[in-house]
């Protein structure tokens, strides 16, 4: 007798984020951060990525089924920091595959999901993907004073100061004009009273490394506009 495969399931960003589980881990992870002393790493960040991911992809003419599952690694893209900062794309990227193949997607949709997870981090990771272009862009963007999760001023780190001086920030993907090739822009509006521009570069200069070869895999040039001022 032959016995037929299970069947898979179309999990959708809608399952993912009203899944407790999801929910659970994802706040678990954040209150991990604020133990160590880092800026906010839960639903908000974890909705901020997925939506600039799924406008990236979006905007480079990706399926739309591979919009959605970008969609998804960009929301569970941080969760393996509910076990520790170090080595969270690779624990991330496991929580990811139990968390999925529960709600039975398909191996095969999983599989590149926990490629753009394990590689979103600077130093470890690289992009290998559209998808995972699309979410490291995506996650390295999001710099803004409402990631600040320590409440006194006196005692921000230059990741809290940075942070909270980066009053805009947006994402713009820009078509290739008769004088411009197109373009990944990151524009930065920057409060120099907390945090100067070059103390932006010196923690996130491996960042923007990432974004450009990011961008590079997509076909466009990444651009950094900081207070009006260009900076290719």
């Amino acid at each position: 007798m032959e016995h037929s495969l299970p069947r898979s399931k179309t999990v959708t960003i809608k399952d993912i984020r009203s899944n407790q589980k999801v929910k659970k881990l994802i706040e678990g992870a954040n209150e991990v951060m604020k133990a160590m002393g880092y800026t906010e790493h839960g639903h908000r960040h974890a909705g901020v990525v997925s939506s600039i991911s799924r406008y990236i992809l979006e905007s480079v003419g990706a399926p739309a089924r591979e919009i959605e599952l970008g969609q998804i690694a960009g929301y569970l893209h941080d969760i393996g920091n509910v076990i520790n900062r170090i080595d969270h794309p690779l624990h991330g990227a496991t929580l990811a595959y139990s968390l999925l193949d529960e709600m039975e997607m398909d191996t095969a949709e999983i599989s590149p999901i926990l490629g753009a997870i394990g590689n979103h981090e600077e130093m470890v990771g690289q992009p290998i993907s559209i998808m995972s272009a699309a979410l490291i862009i995506a996650d390295k963007s999001d710099v803004h004073f409402s990631r600040v999760q320590n409440p006194i001023q006196e005692s921000f780190d230059i990741h809290d100061r940075v942070n909270y001086a980066v009053q805009k920030s947006r994402v713009e993907v820009r078509p290739a004009t008769d004088t411009h090739a197109q373009a990944i822009d990151l524009a930065l509006e920057i409060d120099t009273r907390y945090a100067s521009v070059m103390e932006y570069f010196e923690i996130f200069l491996s960042r923007m490394v990432m974004c450009r070869k990011s961008a590079d895999l997509l076909g466009y040039k990444f651009t950094l506009n900081v207070n009006g001022t260009n900076l290719e």
